[in-house]
């Protein structure tokens, strides 16, 4: 209830991002070298910890701002502990030929959970906001218990077979991959090993290589301009998700439900990109490419939502379904499929301890953008609305700029493909 409300809500923002962006960088270290589902499940239970600690301040009649700063310091460490871990595990049970329209459609509970959180934080938010946070925390401890005793982190511990993570080559792969006649083209490059080499690979985890080294992460191709591009995606999915409720309240004059129904939409159309995303990259081959277009279609649509999106709700919806597609599409895509690919990039010959290390470079990379995005904007809106958008569309052509040589080596891939295709036909 102070004049200082504003300063004091950024301070409590900024401590769990940049610490969730600090501890993602070490999480991917200790989770190629711990089992995935105590990893996770420990991480699971002390978020929910913190989380119900924050709200425990509102019944313990907690004032001191440095209590609920250290609890969110230390939440945010320990969530970093969920995303290395899920997709290293999803990584390992899908290969790579539909992985990204299965990851795409997996990734939906990002925005689904953004949808359940605020809305069940809005239960209580005017009663008693502590339950805004206490519930959750129990709900998400209590999945954690449930991963314990469920979570399976290899196929083959349950006598599945291991999926190929690289083509084989052959008509059916150069149909879908147009990289994978040319093995080292491109950061998502496939290999050209033959399924007999695949298949001595170790089925049990612990007679695997060594887990990869954080620099022998940074060395996969790909990894450090797609961590880049994340980071300016990132920054501007995440200023959305931050900001665009008071937008709506300060530009189109909804009220503040209404603005908080509306800004939902945005996670809807996430949704919608991130499967429409893995899918077109699936069909391509292109993960980059993929990220590309969508980026520079992005650019000119928020442009476009910043001057007429307002003019009406049914503009205003369809406008934010569009926007939230092409803003977090690439975001999902590149914390998803890319993530994995690299994960289990042939560069690594045949060693999958790299999934976990590889997530959480990219993603870590990416949280420096979520923590610097509504600090800008909080730091530009007072000039303009305007300006605020102008900041996100450079962040976007930014991150397509990042993925250029990742992008020209994916063209070459589908050129030589094309080019043997009509040797094959002469001949």
């Amino acid at each position: 209830d102070g004049d200082n409300y504003k300063e004091l809500f950024g301070a409590l923002d900024n401590a769990f991002l940049v610490a969730y962006a600090i501890g993602m960088f070490i999480s991917g270290i200790f989770g190629e070298r711990l089992p995935l589902r105590y990893y996770l499940t420990g991480g699971m239970v002390l978020s929910g910890l913190f989380t119900a600690l924050f709200g425990l301040g509102y019944f313990w009649d907690i004032h001191v701002l440095w209590y609920f700063i250290i609890v969110q310091v230390c939440n945010g460490l320990v969530q970093t502990t969920g995303w290395p871990a899920v997709v290293a595990c999803v990584g390992n049970w899908f290969g790579k030929g539909k992985r990204g329209l299965i990851m795409g459609i997996w990734n939906s509970h990002t925005s689904v959970g953004n949808i359940l959180g605020s809305l069940i934080a809005g239960a209580w938010v005017s009663s008693a906001w502590g339950l805004s946070f206490i519930v959750p925390g129990i709900i998400i401890a209590a999945v954690g218990i449930v991963c314990f005793f469920f979570l399976v982190e290899y196929p083959e511990d349950v006598g599945c077979s291991p999926p190929l993570h690289h083509d084989a080559g052959g008509v059916t792969s150069n149909e879908k991959d147009p990289e994978g006649v040319t093995s080292n083209e491109g950061p998502l490059s496939i290999s050209g090993q033959s399924s007999t080499d695949r298949s001595d690979s170790p089925k049990e985890p612990v007679e695997e290589p060594e887990a990869i080294s954080f620099l022998g992460a940074l060395r996969i191709p790909g990894v450090v301009e797609f961590s880049l591009c994340l980071l300016f995606a990132k920054l501007v999915s995440y200023t959305f998700l931050y900001w665009l409720p008071l937008y709506i309240v300060n530009v189109a004059h909804f009220s503040a439900k209404e603005a908080g129904d509306l800004s939902t939409l945005f996670d809807v159309g996430g949704i919608l990109g991130g499967i429409f995303a893995g899918l077109i990259s699936d069909y391509t081959g292109g993960r980059a490419t993929t990220c590309c277009v969508m980026l520079v279609v992005a650019a000119p649509m928020l442009f476009l939502y910043n001057h007429v999106g307002q003019n009406g709700i049914g503009t205003s919806i369809a406008m934010l379904i569009v926007c939230g597609a092409l803003v977090n599409g690439p975001y999902a895509l590149i914390t998803t499929a890319v993530s994995a690919d690299l994960g289990t990039h042939e560069s690594l010959k045949g060693n999958a301890k790299a999934l976990s290390t590889v997530t959480a470079i990219i993603d870590g990379t990416g949280s420096v953008g979520a923590a610097l995005g509504p600090l800008l904007a909080g730091l530009i809106s007072p000039t303009g609305w305007n300006n605020v958008f102008y900041m996100l569309i450079a962040a976007d052509v930014l991150a397509c700029l990042l993925l250029a040589r990742v992008v020209v080596k994916e063209v070459r891939g589908w050129c030589g493909c094309i080019a043997r295709k009509r040797g094959y036909v002469r001949t």
